[in-house]
């Protein structure tokens, strides 16, 4: 008889979530360093916007522009992922992905992890091809020239290839600018399990895993909680989500046992869903990802499975972000409280109003609301039976110039003294705008670079 050995193992990747947005919290990932048990830790940490102003950083000092945070996390996380052989991959490096890895390069040295490796990938910023050719802005169907001194910055979400590159060079930590969010997850499965560039299926299904990952908290119950409705144990405590995957692509989300929050399937089918335009088609750099046969099925106490994820050939398309300046926004507050605070803030509001069209300011546009009674939702907002005992205006307009930004302000700061009665707690800023809108470059105009360093 012929004795057979027993099938191997299926293998699994785990993936552990150090951040969801720049100003996340440490304290998950260092947990996840240290306990998770973990081959890959990623912090996702760029939003439109926040790259825009980090490009603004840049042009005031070359060698900022990087995450603020970055050298926090990193002396926080390095010293416990390199004696478990965890890789990191981030997009702190933001609008300077060169200097972050310099300052990786000096706190590594600081730490004492010689022979260290750290890649940083250039090639997201794209402002000269951008401004080169006719390129149409998505929202507004204007031109890019159309706006034209006041463009700041235009990055392309680039894909996982530089990343896997950077991985199959040894690098240990992995630093980008502007990717997409799901290609930062997407690439160390790509690296660890060989996936073709053409498997659309599992690069689809790697696509759903990156895209459930990248919020951090969110789906481990930060998002989801609601009191009373869809409560949550132990949210200060909240941990950072992990992800255990196969070679396939399939899914299981987890946490640490010790760790608040939990993991169901309501809080993945939620963020399944969340900034999703067209589950069919959701349009990546490395695929064209359908979440439309995605299935979701709770395992066990904060387990659950996720398959289903398909993919279709990439667009050979890469959306652009274009930051740009838009003016100013001046802005004043005060609160009233007590007997008759609703009638009073609306009198201040009215003498605001009336006061800006008699002193001359020039607005572009003006903003007023009541915190606690229409903030959010203006003239839809239900009418309420109770007075509230408690009432904060705030106006906020737009302007050409920081000098009129600065009136709007000092206007509503005016109200102390002027009428009506009781108001307090006022404050007041003014702060130039940066906005951003879309255009699509083909991915042939970006050109990529990996920079391999060692510590």
């Amino acid at each position: 008889m012929t004795a057979t050995s027993a099938s191997a193992p299926p293998r699994i990747v785990r993936l552990g979530v150090g951040a969801g947005y720049s100003g996340d919290r440490i304290e998950p990932a260092v947990e996840l360093a240290q306990q998770g048990e973990i081959d890959y830790l990623v912090f996702e940490c760029l939003a439109e916007r926040t790259i825009a102003l980090a490009q603004q950083a840049r042009l005031r000092d070359p060698e900022a522009g990087f995450d603020p945070l970055l050298a926090a996390r990193l002396r926080a996380v390095l010293p416990h992922c390199a004696a478990r052989g965890i890789r990191i991959l981030t997009n702190m490096g933001a609008a300077n992905p060169l200097g972050a890895a310099r300052c990786a390069m000096a706190i590594a040295a600081e730490l004492g992890l010689q022979g260290f490796k750290i890649a940083a990938v250039t090639g997201d910023d794209v402002l000269a091809a951008v401004q080169a050719g006719e390129h149409r802005l998505l929202e507004t169907g204007d031109t890019v020239a159309s706006l034209g001194d006041r463009v700041l910055s235009a990055n392309a979400y680039l894909g996982a290839a530089p990343m896997v590159q950077a991985l199959a060079q040894g690098a240990q930590l992995v630093i980008t600018g502007r990717a997409a969010d799901p290609a930062l997850f997407l690439a160390p499965l790509v690296h660890a399990f060989g996936w073709a560039w053409d498997d659309w299926q599992r690069l689809g299904q790697g696509t759903v895993v990156g895209h459930l990952l990248e919020c951090a908290g969110q789906v481990t119950g930060g998002y989801f909680a609601d009191p009373g409705f869809k409560d949550v144990p132990d949210l200060a405590r909240l941990g950072f989500p992990m992800g255990e995957v196969s070679e396939d692509g399939g899914l299981v989300v987890t946490k640490l046992a010790a760790a608040g929050g939990c993991v169901t399937e309501a809080t993945c089918k939620e963020q399944l869903l969340y900034e999703i335009h067209d589950p069919q088609r959701y349009l990546q750099p490395d695929v064209v990802a359908d979440f439309s046969e995605v299935t979701v099925q709770q395992l066990g106490p904060d387990r659950v499975q996720v398959s289903g994820g398909r993919g279709a050939p990439r667009s050979g398309l890469l959306k652009v972000s274009v930051g740009y300046h838009d003016g100013f926004v001046g802005e004043g507050q005060i609160a009233y409280a007590g007997p008759g605070a609703l009638a009073r803030a609306q009198l201040a509001q009215a003498i605001v109003e009336e006061r800006l069209a008699l002193t001359g300011v020039a607005l572009r546009e003006l903003r007023c609301e009541l915190i606690g009674v229409n903030a959010l939702h203006g003239a839809a907002s239900p009418p309420s039976a109770a007075e509230p005992y408690e009432v904060r205006l705030r106006v906020a307009a737009r302007t050409d110039t920081l000098a009129e930004a600065v009136r709007v302000g000092n206007e509503v700061e005016t109200l102390y003294t002027n009428g009506p009665a009781g108001g307090g707690g006022a404050s007041k800023s003014a702060r130039e705008i940066v906005a951003v809108q879309s255009v699509l470059l083909p991915e042939s105009a970006v050109s990529l670079q990996v920079h391999l360093m060692e510590a």
